[in-house]
């Protein structure tokens, strides 16, 4: 095997530190050769998919992308911008106003784990940036093996080439950190006072169920978020409840799901409420 080896190599050590947030990714484009292009990468992932390889190639590239790409781009030409996709302005934002905050050691750099900028292309500009240490930062505050062991999984192949691996610091969650906590608490507080809702309902990405009974913390880990953010903004238990979205497929995924909990409140007699995302939804 060929490692990458350092040019000119300084046995001072230096100073730098290298960020690296990482975002679950977009298309290039709302085209269908280009979603098909994402979803190829992203479904190919053994973390998101748990199927045998071989039987998930067929259904995959037999089934699947001959259908979904041209209706999933339908979907997100109807969310891009004039900027491009919302995820990836969203992002280039937060990483715009981080560098200006962070100290002059600090250099940053936004990947992707499936599409552009590839995770390979932000760690090799900070290796050119002479960082010998390493922050992975994925923006999923609750651990889930499909979405942040993914991303760690990524980041270990690529170190693999490396003759020279720097230190490394991974945050693999923050669903529970004070400062969190308290970031979500302060950003509705004042709406929940306008709004004045009956009910609270906190919308998290969803997993298949069948994840979460094989030992994936992620379902825990957004309760626990629901409960202290509902506990510092002093809402009773009846006031709020967690919901999931976004399924695929037709396994069952983590319940109570969104779109039927939306659909009977009404009939609960619940009629001012406010949906909270707080899950960086995907389109598939």
């Amino acid at each position: 095997m060929t490692f990458i080896g350092e040019q000119d190599f300084d046995h001072n050590s230096s100073k730098k530190i290298g960020v690296l947030i990482c975002n679950l990714g977009t298309p290039d484009s709302f085209k269908s050769k280009d979603v098909r292009k994402f979803l190829r990468e992203f479904l190919s992932d053994g973390r998101v998919v748990e199927i045998p390889k071989i039987i998930w190639w067929f259904i995959l590239n037999g089934i699947i992308l001959l259908v979904r790409p041209s209706k999933s781009a339908k979907l997100y030409k109807s969310v891009w911008t004039k900027e491009g996709s919302p995820l990836m302005v969203f992002s280039q934002q937060l990483v715009s106003k981080l560098s200006k905050e962070l100290p002059d050691n600090f250099e940053i750099e936004l990947a992707m784990r499936y599409g552009n900028p590839s995770i390979e292309k932000g760690l090799m500009s900070l290796k050119s940036k002479d960082c010998r240490n390493l922050i992975v930062l994925p923006l999923f505050p609750q651990y889930s093996g499909t979405t942040t062991g993914s991303i760690f999984d990524e980041v270990s192949r690529i170190l693999q080439k490396w003759r020279w691996v720097p230190n490394l610091n991974f945050i693999n969650s923050y669903h529970d950190d004070e400062d969190y906590i308290m970031a979500l608490s302060d950003s509705i507080r004042e709406q929940i006072k306008i709004i004045s809702p009956e009910k609270i309902i906190f919308s998290y990405h969803g997993i298949p169920k069948k994840n979460f009974t094989e030992g994936d913390p992620y379902h825990c880990f957004c309760k626990k978020t629901s409960r202290l953010v509902a506990e510092k903004l002093g809402l009773e238990e009846e006031k709020y409840m967690t919901t999931f979205q976004s399924r695929f497929g037709r396994a069952e995924w983590l319940k109570p799901y969104t779109s039927e909990t939306m659909e009977n409140l009404p009939s609960e007699n619940i009629k001012i409420f406010w949906l909270l995302p707080l899950g960086s939804a995907l389109i598939v």
